[in-house]
């Protein structure tokens, strides 16, 4: 396997920004996380959160799937310390929305290789799908402390705070962190994360009880 087998799978995460303060509610916003993709032929890069789609009428990525999952898994208890094979092993659950095999597969290549932030970022997103912000967040907070200048991390840390946590402060406070390590980060729909960061604030003073000080 590629060197690229250890970075971040790509797939797009998109989550609407509906979270109430008082009557209030931050609408129109569109976050995307963007993931970087191993090079590797069986991955499809999406636009959407969604597992990959399986052709109705050929089957051929299901079967391609299933079979790269297959081979992965007797390469992984034949060689049970091949941290390569368990890291595309978790990509291919990411991919296919097998949760919580992607974050026994991903906790098991970091016994082998713990300092590597791009699988701590996906189990982080797998934590989130699972209904686990708070180990989301333990898994985004020691990516960036691996990699202080690791963009992803601490851009989804901020996601969950805002989305999952309810907790605007602590999510603004997370991206000015991310802009002093990239000034120019953009969400996926070309606003500047700073703009949005501006109309989460315009929100938070509008909403009655919940001026921002």
């Amino acid at each position: 396997m590629s060197d690229n087998s250890n970075m971040v799978k790509k797939e797009t995460l998109i989550y609407a920004l509906l979270i109430g303060f008082g009557i209030g509610f931050i609408t129109g916003a569109v976050f995307a996380v963007y993931k970087l993709a191993p090079s590797t032929p069986h991955e499809h890069p999406t636009q959407q959160a969604q597992p990959q789609q399986v052709d109705q009428n050929t089957g051929e990525l299901d079967q391609q799937t299933s079979a790269a999952i297959a081979n992965l898994e007797a390469e992984v208890t034949k060689n049970h310390d091949n941290v390569e094979a368990w890291t595309q092993l978790g990509h291919l659950y990411y991919d296919s929305s097998q949760v919580e095999k992607a974050i026994k597969a991903y906790t098991h290549s970091l016994t082998l290789h713990p300092d590597n932030p791009d699988v701590l970022t996906d189990l982080g997103v797998m934590y989130r799908r699972n209904k686990q912000p708070q180990k989301a967040l333990e898994s985004f907070e020691k990516a960036h402390s691996i990699n202080p200048a690791h963009e992803l991390s601490r851009l989804n840390k901020g996601i969950v705070l805002l989305y999952d946590l309810n907790n605007p402060e602590a999510a603004i406070a997370a991206w000015k962190d991310l802009l002093i390590v990239n000034p120019q980060v953009k969400l996926n729909n070309g606003m500047p994360l700073q703009q949005a960061i501006d109309e989460i604030r315009k929100q938070m003073q509008a909403a009655p009880g919940k001026q921002e000080e």
